[in-house]
């Protein structure tokens, strides 16, 4: 898709760039006074959070934004692999996936030897990436992932809108009442910002409260938690401009260092005409911040040109532009319970996204680490609310996330470092050496940590099993379920297995059959089917509400290697009666395919085959024999209420 061909506008790209109107903000309405949820910030951790908690009628939430009205252009405009993903979870990766610009090779540029105060490039590469996921790296605006979520949040059950012009003034917790989860322990006060009424304060008392209000979080400060990490005293100069330049390479990401001005990260943005670039400025002095040098965009426009000599950039129009500070810092805690909680307190209120980890924005981390935050958060948040788990669940999302962020910052400060070179204009620095090699080594070690597609959360008693990894050894323990195809039984449709599990609360168990025929009674498939539908111990029966549809809390899938199976041959579990006129669904049931077979791809035991358990984040919770009956009512009963 193209746009922006004469000015940058914002809005839904499917309609052209003549008609196209930014997206209007919800009438003002008066903020509720209790609530399950209340979700400070509308970035994308915050929306994320709410179009997940959106799909429960039994849940109210309540989100409020400091801003005027929906983002109009975002600064996280790197949409990652796994975050692809997720939004499939959502429905929603469609979309993403026509309008995003995808970034398949990168470009690598130094100092000409004979000319060195001129670049040229050295090679380009193959984004490493492909084949980690059935999705690619794309950049598009943050506005219109937000969009899609807002879409999501408003067309759901729940009819779930923001409520826009509200600064929060206060925020409490009440300690004595943390522990009883009925009870309403988070008071919040806001401060209306609309013209109409400004000044006019509201309270919000709920059970959970959530800060996704970015590195300057108010909820954060009310919690008295602390970013804990340095600035590397380096300023950048971002801008997303619509030019005429000469330059190769304009519309391949490129690494551009220079001998001796600094450097250059060139990104191309969707539409085909829209480019970012990361300008590296001075160093900074101790005590001084990048908002206080005075720069403005033709600083930033004039630097980025003496870099890429003898290339010309003629800027017509720049859409965005911003000076920042390159620095790590990470939250000591990423919720209220004290971080040596030695009473196994539960928390009740919460911090996501850049309210918790702060970076520089070059890796395209941002985005794509905040939005798992919350991913990972939502669905213990409904779970508990719903009393289908244990409030221990909850102890877990700052576990399991706390240290991903830890990496985020590790993986932030080496790229930093790479990308940037040491100008000497104003210090007295050595020069460092504009290697763009170091640079590509960097990606294709961190590919998977880049990709998003290789975060692996520790061994706990939601994510165990390790001594069965070998039965599936493509679907690692704590990663998120790697998708592969296969052919649905019923009609001979291709489906990616990955794309259901959708983003609504359910665990999933995918059940790949042994080397006998599923229907053979002695076959290990045929008789965990058996047990999960007729058991008392089943997790199914334990667990299903009674007059609910058997997959409403825990969906079963099965994969076999037969290929020549009829649905009406399977046990009636495989192909259930559901909802109010007994329907059958007939899309539970899948086979190898030949010649890309899933067992193959994602080393599957063909003799034993196995269980594959996934939460509602997608990510691999356990692996088990089918033949492990006690193990998996261990597993689930281990934080399911029944």
């Amino acid at each position: 898709m193209q746009y922006h061909l004469n000015g940058f506008k914002p809005g839904n790209y499917q309609i052209p760039d003549s008609a196209r109107e930014p997206a209007t903000p919800p009438p003002m309405t008066d903020l509720p006074k209790d609530v399950d949820v209340l979700i400070v910030g509308c970035g994308p951790a915050g929306l994320a959070l709410a179009r997940q908690l959106s799909e429960f009628t039994d849940i109210t939430t309540c989100i409020v934004e400091q801003k005027s009205g929906p983002l109009l252009f975002g600064q996280a405009d790197g949409i990652s692999c796994r975050t692809m993903e997720i939004m499939e979870g959502f429905n929603s990766s469609e979309m993403l996936v026509k309008e995003t610009y995808q970034l398949n090779q990168n470009a690598f540029w130094e100092p000409d030897n004979e000319q060195p105060n001129s670049i040229k490039r050295t090679h380009k590469v193959p984004d490493t990436r492909i084949g980690l996921s059935e999705f690619s790296h794309g950049v598009v605006n943050q506005a219109r992932l937000h969009d899609l979520l807002l879409e999501g949040m408003e067309n759901s059950v729940s009819h779930l809108v923001p409520h826009y012009d509200r600064r929060l003034l206060e925020l409490d917790v009440d300690t004595n009442l943390t522990q009883d989860l009925n009870a309403h322990p988070i008071t919040a006060v806001f401060e209306r910002n609309d013209v109409s009424q400004s000044s006019k304060v509201e309270t919000v008392r709920a059970r959970y409260v959530v800060g996704c209000d970015g590195a300057r979080s108010a909820v954060r400060k009310n919690l008295s938690i602390v970013l804990e990490g340095d600035s590397a005293n380096k300023a950048w100069g971002v801008m997303d401009v619509l030019l005429v330049t000469d330059f190769p390479d304009i519309r391949v990401k490129s690494f551009i260092q220079s001998k001796e001005n600094g450097a250059v990260m060139l990104v191309p943005r969707e539409g085909g005409y829209l480019v970012r670039l990361y300008v590296e400025l001075d160093l900074l002095d101790s005590d001084q911040r990048a908002s206080n040098l005075n720069l403005t965009v033709d600083d930033i426009i004039a630097k980025a040109q003496l870099i890429m000599n003898p290339y010309k950039m003629d800027v017509k129009e720049v859409a965005w532009w911003s000076i920042y500070e390159v620095g790590q810092r990470v939250a000591d805690r990423f919720d209220d319970t004290p971080a040596d909680d030695t009473e196994d307190l539960i928390p009740r209120a919460f911090v996501a996204g850049d309210a918790c980890h702060t970076h520089s924005p070059k890796g395209g981390w941002g985005l794509n680490t905040s939005l798992p935050d919350t991913f990972n958060l939502g669905w213990k948040l409904a779970s508990v609310i719903q009393g289908k788990c244990q409030p221990k669940l909850l102890q877990t999302y700052s576990l399991e996330r706390r240290k991903v962020a830890q990496m985020l910052i590790d993986a932030d400060k080496q790229m930093s470092a790479l990308v940037a070179t040491r100008p000497t204009a104003k210090k007295d620095a050595t020069q460092a050496d504009t290697n763009t090699a170091d640079i590509e080594k960097f990606i294709a070690r961190q590919n998977g940590f880049i990709a998003g597609t290789s975060i692996q959360y520790d061994p706990s008693y939601i994510c165990t099993g390790v001594k069965n990894q070998h039965l599936a050894c493509g679907f690692k323990i704590g990663q998120r379920f790697h998708s592969a195809e296969a052919i649905r039984v019923s009609d001979a449709r291709r489906q990616h297995l990955g794309h259901l599990n959708k983003a609504d609360g359910r665990w999933r168990i995918f059940v790949f059959g042994d080397e006998k025929s599923p229907v053979d009674s002695s076959s290990g498939a045929y008789k965990l089917i058996q047990f999960l539908q007729n058991s008392e111990s089943s997790p199914i029966q334990k667990y299903t509400p009674v007059g609910a549809d058997i997959d409403s809390v825990i969906d079963v899938y099965a994969v076999f290697q037969q290929q020549n199976l009829s649905i009406e041959e399977l046990p009636d579990y495989l192909w259930p009666a559901k909802g109010k006129y007994g329907l059958r669904d007939y899309e539970k049931v899948f086979y190898a395919e030949e010649g890309n077979n899933i067992f193959e791809q994602r080393g599957v035991d063909r003799s034993s085959g196995c269980m594959v358990v996934v939460r509602p984040d997608q990510h691999v919770a356990n692996i088990l024999p089918l033949h492990a009956y006690d193990e998996l009512s261990d597993f689930f009963d281990a934080f399911m209420v029944s």
